[in-house]
């Protein structure tokens, strides 16, 4: 780990430093980007260090923010969401800002920053994630109608599947169970599935491949050879052979082992094609079939 292992953009901003400062904050950059999943405080621990030589750095104060609200750490978080606003202008994060204040009990104060902000001008995922925060706070409040309101944003669109679409379709269809609106909820709930089956997540998504080690185990020559050894070696011997490292007999001169096949690799899945799909497409927007007529939609 060298610490540019970072993108150009965070890199660009840290080169800014003096040598040995960059490096270290470079490399505690890097794991806390690691453990970010895996374990938010020792992620939040490494980004604290990070900021301890480059505070002044937006990413790094974006970092200590992202890990500080993995970690639970709320109003850490809120603190650094508010500097990283405030040097940069960036509302990415207003979502998780958002759910800051609601962790802290402060609930109408977290609905007054949500309107702060213009959504139209947020990017989807952005939108999406405040949608979800606010439609979260509405429904805790026993405004029911109001969950609803909040997730009326185009991206919840059975038709269309992004990153984040399983979660704010699961979204729509809790509130509106919630509602009474039993059939509608079905149908969202089955557009879940579809949208993790198009995008690989979820149940479908590809299990961990864990490599083995089959490399032969060198037998260590300080012992007494077993019975089964001293007879591949008197074979061996009788034959004119060395014997190999394990006692076995070696391989004749000239013999040849005939190669193992290689697994041809699986056909690339194509994605069902979009529904009226527009001219211009986003690219990290995925096809999906639209829930109600994909076959995979049908009630058993």
């Amino acid at each position: 780990m060298t610490g540019q292992e970072l993108d150009r953009g965070t890199l660009k901003e840290i080169n800014g430093l003096d040598e040995r400062p960059a490096s270290w904050v470079a490399k505690h950059l890097v794991m806390a980007g690691r453990y970010l999943d895996v374990d938010p405080a020792l992620a939040f621990q490494h980004a604290l260090a990070a900021s301890r030589k480059g505070g002044r750095l937006s990413r790094v104060r974006e970092a200590v923010a992202l890990t500080a609200y993995a970690a639970g750490e709320y109003a850490d978080a809120l603190r650094e969401f508010r500097t990283y606003r405030r040097m940069t202008g960036d509302d990415t994060h207003i979502a998780a800002q958002v759910d800051s204040e609601r962790a802290l009990g402060r609930t109408e104060k977290a609905l007054q920053l949500a309107t702060e902000v213009d959504a139209t001008r947020l990017d989807r995922a952005a939108r999406a994630e405040l949608a979800m925060v606010v439609s979260g706070i509405r429904e805790d409040a026993g405004d029911l109608q109001g969950a609803h309101e909040a997730l009326q944003i185009p991206e919840l669109d059975r038709r269309r599947g992004y990153p984040f679409s399983p979660r704010l379709f699961q979204r729509q269809a809790d509130v509106l169970l919630a509602l009474g609106r039993r059939d509608e909820a079905r149908l969202w709930a089955r557009a879940v599935r579809v949208a993790e089956k198009a995008l690989g997540v979820g149940g479908f998504a590809d299990p961990e491949i864990i490599d083995v080690d089959t490399e032969p185990v060198e037998i260590p020559r300080d012992r007494r050879p077993s019975p089964r050894e001293r007879r591949h070696e008197r074979y061996a011997a009788e034959a004119g052979a060395e014997p190999t490292a394990d006692g076995s007999p070696a391989e004749e001169p000239g013999a040849t082992t005939e190669p193992t096949e290689a697994p041809r690799p699986e056909a690339a899945t194509e994605l069902p094609a979009a529904v009226d799909a527009p001219d211009e497409v986003d690219p990290n927007q995925l096809s999906l079939f639209d829930a109600l007529e994909a076959p995979e939609a049908d009630e058993r």
